[in-house]
């Protein structure tokens, strides 16, 4: 199936120009350059021409998976698909009700509104989206006492894109009414691989694919971590007066970002350190205290990769140290029936 080309098939508005600023950015701009999740594209693909040809607007998409997967690309690629105008804003920047009511009642027909951290969201707020979403409708009550009084304002057709981190937190009536829930998986090796080369020819400097495949295996299956390690690569070879990035320059730079050849950073290691230490399971509280970072940023952030990659073990009591974390930090198998006992503060 072909995509209508959307600058001259949407029923809404004529596209806005795209600002020359954002195309030198590393965010794809359309589908035919976003790279992976490639499930997620054909269905994108295919509900965005389906929109366009009935000359509604697309149905309101939640978007989830760990940061840095492409939520808010995606996003922005489908404003752009659709020729429509994208608005953002972010659960945490919505404290009242009433601050949820300028955003929608500015919305044109067939535009976007992106909600990063949705599940954030005030519950106040999730009910005026109830009906904005549904019946694209809101009520607003106007004075308090015996002279109140409830105003119905009409909205204009729109499509909400909600993203999260956290699906679980989401409330189920709200959750309800979204007609695409996509979640985004971590990427493959060589798909990073292609990430990194097309992030290079945007930089202007040439990596070398050994290099580009040493970045993709330690970039924990996210496009943003590696193209994090990509320009702190850049840095060091324009330093040395050198346009080339090669195997050699990419394990400097990554041992002197402190990440080792499982993609673990020095909190990674930290928190397995903590977990060897107690030789018990430990909490999340007890993990954050220990290595004095928030809770959320260790199980939204760290956690997954550990889980991940099979160093770190959940149970009901807690966080454990498996053998392979035990490996990780060049330590022996626990032996049989043995709890390591230690301190938790050396």
């Amino acid at each position: 199936m072909v995509l209508r080309d959307p600058e001259h098939a949407s029923p809404f508005h004529e596209p806005a120009a795209v600002d020359s600023a954002y195309e030198v950015t590393l965010r794809p701009a359309r589908l035919v350059d976003f790279v992976g999740q490639d499930r997620i594209r054909q269905n994108l693909r295919i509900f965005i021409q389906a929109s366009l040809e009935r000359g509604e607007p697309l149905d309101h998409l939640l978007f989830s998976g760990l940061p840095g997967l492409g939520k808010t690309t995606l996003a922005t690629i489908v404003a752009n698909e659709l020729g429509a105008r994208l608005h953002t804003t972010s659960g945490p920047a919505l404290d009242k009700a009433f601050d949820i009511v300028g955003p929608l009642t500015k919305l044109e027909r067939g535009d976007v509104l992106f909600i990063d951290e949705i599940h954030r969201l005030a519950r106040p707020i999730e009910e005026f989206l109830y009906t904005a979403m549904e019946d694209f409708k809101i009520d607003l009550v106007i004075d308090k006492g015996p002279g109140a009084r409830s105003v119905r304002i009409d909205l204009k057709p729109f499509t909400l894109i909600g993203a999260t981190t956290r699906e679980g937190l989401l409330t189920a009536p709200l959750r309800s009414r979204f007609g695409v829930l996509e979640r985004l998986e971590p990427y493959q090796v060589a798909e990073l691989v292609e990430i990194v080369a097309r992030s290079a020819r945007l930089f202007g400097v040439a990596i070398d694919p050994d290099a580009a495949t040493l970045l993709a295996e330690r970039s924990r299956g996210t496009p943003r971590v590696v193209n994090r390690f990509l320009r702190r690569l850049r840095d060091i070879a324009q330093v040395r007066s050198s346009n080339r990035i090669d195997a050699a320059l990419a394990l400097e730079g990554l041992e002197m970002l402190g990440v080792d050849h499982l993609g673990l950073e020095a909190l990674d290691r930290e928190i397995l350190r903590v977990l060897h230490r107690t030789g018990l399971p430990a909490g999340l509280k007890t993990i954050a205290a220990a290595v004095g970072e928030e809770e959320r940023t260790i199980e939204d952030v760290y956690e997954p990769h550990l889980l991940r990659s099979g160093f770190v073990a959940k149970t009901p009591r807690g966080r454990m140290l498996t053998d392979s974390g035990r490996q990780a930090l060049g330590l022996p198998p626990a032996a049989p029936f043995e709890t390591p006992g230690g301190e938790l503060f050396p």
